[in-house]
């Protein structure tokens, strides 16, 4: 877009190809995932001049075009690889053609399409990054809200990966999928969310992932000296009783070996790919209109030729 605004502000733009430095790759987009961050993105007032043109998009699957020197990561032309994208300006994933440092993609394994591949990267990095900065052992108990959203659903399954008994939120109509991503416990969604913890667990569990984004009022299904991580910064009022940790997976975009397991358990399975629906790149902005209706279940792709 060259102006902020609604999902009408996107359209269609030729710009130059992105130039490809040290380790980096350059990929033909085929798929890039439409992500509530890129409504952020495309809504936000200008900056400067450099944000005269503005690309979102943050997760693209395509196929190496081009390596550059000392890539790091042994990618050759023609690998069908996914990878994050962090944007600004004119580089973001709605592109066809993207350049990114090699060690933020990974290659897709057999079993996983592109338009799948293209809703992992950045989600599923998102709930990994949240998984690490609780730190906790197995057996601890881990609660998350919008467990039925996209990173929601990633962190059950990674946090039963990790050995953690996971309290989880879901609507009705939600309940069947968050259980099957193997919440232990699952509580209605809501403002009532602490209280429903705590009925559970007088004491507080040990951590807790704040998707919903319900700042202050999650804070006290946690005990004390326990974790609350954060994904959009924190508004809350903060307490000194526990540790609240704002996490933003663009610091953490290079993650290599992450991208390789997360791709990996994304094709057996043990990561459930949700996709909502594939539309022609040239109708992103019926994409973003998507992302304002209530229910919506997975990631809609963008897809180029």
């Amino acid at each position: 877009m060259t102006e902020p605004g609604g999902p009408d502000a996107l359209g269609e733009l030729d710009l130059a190809a992105e130039p490809i430095g040290p380790g980096q790759i350059r990929i033909r987009v085929t798929g890039a995932a439409v992500n509530p961050t890129d409504a952020m993105v495309r809504s936000r007032p200008r900056q400067d001049g450099a944000d005269a043109v503005r690309v979102p998009g943050m997760e693209v699957a395509g196929v190496v075009t081009e390596t550059g020197p000392a890539a790091g990561r042994a990618f050759t032309v023609g690998d069908a690889v996914m990878a994050i994208v962090v944007p600004s300006g004119e580089h973001g994933g709605y592109r066809a053609d993207v350049v990114v440092p090699a060690r933020s993609a990974a290659r897709i394994p057999a079993g996983l399409t592109d338009v799948q591949a293209a809703t992992v990267p950045m989600n599923g990095l998102t709930a990994r990054l949240a998984l690490d900065t609780l730190a906790l052992e197995p057996g601890a108990t881990v609660a998350v809200t919008g467990a039925a959203g996209t990173v929601g659903g990633y962190f059950v399954q990674l946090a039963k990966l990790a050995g953690l008994r996971v309290v989880a939120d879901a609507a009705p109509r939600d309940e069947p999928f968050v259980r099957a991503c193997g919440a232990d416990e699952i509580v209605p969604r809501g403002d009532d969310f602490a209280a429903s913890v705590r009925r559970r667990h007088p004491d507080g569990v040990d951590g807790l992932l704040d998707t919903a984004v319900l700042d202050a009022a999650v804070l006290p299904a946690v005990r004390d000296g326990g974790t609350v991580v954060t994904l959009r910064g924190y508004r809350g009022d903060g307490t000194g009783r526990i540790r609240v940790a704002p996490v933003f997976v663009r610091d953490h975009a290079e993650a290599a070996d992450e991208l390789d397991r997360l791709a990996e358990l994304a094709a057996d399975g043990r990561l459930t790919v949700r996709v909502a629906g594939r539309l022609p790149a040239s109708r992103a902005a019926d994409a973003h209109r998507s992302l304002e209706r209530p229910g919506i279940r997975g990631r809609f792709v963008l897809q180029f030729d």
